[in-house]
């Protein structure tokens, strides 16, 4: 995440405020030392006798303006000296001017005066004390001159422009004060803003990188889970006609299929004999807990096939409910399976299954193997006195053999948005017997996305079939 150096300090609505009117006040500045002497070539028409002191005062003010500006950079804190400086030195010239100027030149002026303050002051920003400084100011320096210098009484000077141009003296404070309000929550409301959107970016900043390693976690997860089931090269040298069609539902799946090569020895001293041996089990749940099950469940598989007590599927899955309730301890989480081993030399299956059947369909004939209705590990007061149903059934050639979880079938979708179900799902089974095992696969997949459409899979899903 981006770190702020140490050396950079947050803009607080003063500081961008003083910005502001640094800008303004600057850009103020700067037209009154050009229009104010240009101003002088009126004075010239209007009051000629007076003309070079006027010029004198009007170059005084745009002088003294000028090196305020040559300065400005050091007024960066203080921008309300930059505008402050002109408006006293105009205003006082202005008092001058008054002094010595009869009435209709009074009216004249008064009506240039006041609009130059109006739109001078639609760009002044600072507190009400600098307005009232200034009027202050400018009522002392009209006191003084019109005693020094005018003829005319307190009632012509008030009748002909005194009144309006007080009028609007205070008009301009309202404004000027109106308008440093607004600008100053323009700036607090555009910097909460952006504070605002600086904590979003950096929290969107720390959910990525939290989702990040949530992925790399899971990806790597995916990658421990892939190592675990058994490779394919493997079932491709023993099940020479075979498929499996494998759909997690997230990255990771609570499904999985275990394999394994092994010998029976049977109880009654018969000889032993080579096993193909087959399982597709469904833990609870999918995602990263169904997977951290499968790993479990992967596990304890693997060590019956070293265990000389188990001969047939019933033992292996009373043999992994115990062990798996031992495992979990008191969680009361397990998993369904159906697990075979098929004997190629004898055509024999042998089945047992906990919660999940088998299909075998035989000569486009549905053949359905109950499993018993119990799961493993999900019991554990009675996982010592828990046992399976072993069944044997005889082969045939040609005969295809499934094993599945509940994914395929609870899929919702068709045009009603249901569950694609188990009849639907055996029927299709019947229709594409004939089919290789290769193409039996497409075609399960092809008819799962088509249910499916635009709906989310809602569960892993695994199908294993085998055409012996």
């Amino acid at each position: 995440m981006k770190q702020t150096a140490p050396s950079e300090t947050p803009i607080s609505w003063q500081n961008e405020l003083n910005i502001t009117a640094f800008k303004y006040h600057a850009l103020i500045a700067w037209v009154a030392v050009g229009l104010n002497p240009i101003w002088a070539i009126g004075d010239y028409y209007t009051i000629p006798e007076h003309f070079t002191d006027f010029l004198i005062f009007r170059l005084a003010v745009s002088a003294l303006t000028l090196v305020v500006l040559l300065f400005k950079k050091r007024l960066v804190n203080f921008p309300e000296l930059i505008a402050l400086i002109p408006f006293i030195g105009i205003s006082i010239q202005n008092a001058y001017m008054y002094s010595v100027m009869n009435i209709p030149e009074l009216q004249k002026h008064t009506f240039a005066y006041i609009a130059l303050f109006i739109g001078a002051g639609m760009f002044v920003l600072w507190r009400p004390v600098y307005s009232v400084s200034i009027v202050i100011i400018s009522f002392i320096a009209n006191i003084i001159f019109f005693s020094m210098n005018s003829h005319l009484h307190t009632s012509d000077i008030l009748i002909n422009g005194g009144m309006l141009t007080t009028s609007v003296a205070l008009f301009t404070i309202l404004l000027i004060n109106t308008r440093t309000n607004l600008t100053k929550k323009e700036i607090i409301a555009r910097l909460a803003l952006a504070e605002s959107f600086k904590q979003l970016e950096e929290k969107n900043e720390i959910i990525e990188e939290k989702n990040k390693d949530i992925s790399d976690s899971i990806n790597y997860a995916q990658r421990i889970q892939q190592a675990v089931l058994p490779p394919l090269e493997k079932l491709d040298k023993e099940l020479k006609d075979y498929f499996i069609l494998y759909k997690p539902k997230d990255v990771v799946s609570g499904d999985f299929y275990w394999y394994a090569k092994g010998q029976t020895i049977p109880k009654d001293g018969g000889p032993t004999y080579d096993i193909i041996v087959l399982a597709a089990v469904d833990c609870t749940g999918h995602g990263v807990p169904g997977a951290l099950m499968s790993i479990i469940g992967s596990t304890i598989l693997n060590q019956t096939v070293a265990n000389a007590a188990i001969n047939t599927p019933a033992d292996a899955l009373s043999f992994l409910n115990k062990e798996v309730t031992k495992s979990l301890n008191s969680i009361k989480d397990g998993m369904d399976m159906a697990l075979v081993t098929i004997n190629p030399e004898k055509m024999e299956l042998q089945y047992a299954g906990a919660n999940n059947p088998i299909y075998i369909i035989r000569n486009k004939q549905f053949i359905e193997i109950k499993p018993d209705k119990q799961a493993i590990g999900a019991d554990t007061d009675n996982a010592d006195v828990k046992v399976f149903t072993n069944n044997v059934i005889p082969l045939q050639p040609g005969d295809c053999i499934y094993l599945f979880t509940d994914g395929y079938a609870d899929q919702f979708g068709g045009p009603l948005g249901k569950k694609f179900k188990y009849k639907k799902f055996q029927e299709l089974l019947v229709e594409i017997q004939d089919n290789t095992t290769d193409e039996q696969k497409h075609i399960l997949n092809y008819h799962h996305e088509q249910w499916k459409g635009d709906l989310e899979q809602v569960d892993d899903i695994l199908v294993i079939g085998v055409r012996v």
